[in-house]
């Protein structure tokens, strides 16, 4: 079992505050705000970091399963849009939206859109959000 991590430090209050993430696998330090979660702000928030995460294994877990079909993509390129918004007086992540384009010889449409929906429920980020609403766009290009 592998267990990943991630560091924040927040200063301040929430409006004025601001905080650094680290990712100690790339040694990279990402800044976030109250101004770039809910605003147009410089820097990173939480939504997008949940977005690149979704994006990462949902376009693994579809290279997996094109795969144990007989498959071998060519390229998957997926964009999540994760959305945060006031709900009862307070924030919630509501929904992600997976758009994919995938270039994979050989395969059918119907075919690749069963394997992408498989996707879209099986990726453990997927599973770990289970109670947004998750939306799939999947493109079959040659």
């Amino acid at each position: 079992m592998k267990t990943s991590q991630a560091r924040a430090v927040w200063t301040g209050d929430l409006k004025q505050g601001s905080g650094k993430a680290t990712i100690p696998s790339i040694n990279q330090e990402v800044s976030y705000s109250a101004s770039s979660r809910f605003e147009d702000g410089k820097g990173t928030n939480p939504e997008e970091l949940i977005a690149a995460a979704h994006a990462q294994c949902f376009s693994m877990a579809l290279a997996g399963l094109l795969a144990q079909e007989g498959h071998k993509p060519e390229k998957i390129t997926t964009t999540a849009r994760v959305t945060v918004e006031k709900v009862n007086g307070g924030h919630k992540i509501t929904r992600s939206q997976l758009e994919c384009e995938v270039v994979v010889p050989g395969l059918g449409e119907d075919k690749f859109n069963r394997i992408a929906e498989k996707a879209k429920s099986n990726c453990p980020v997927s599973r770990a959000l289970s109670s947004l609403d998750i939306s799939l766009k999947a493109k079959l290009s040659s």
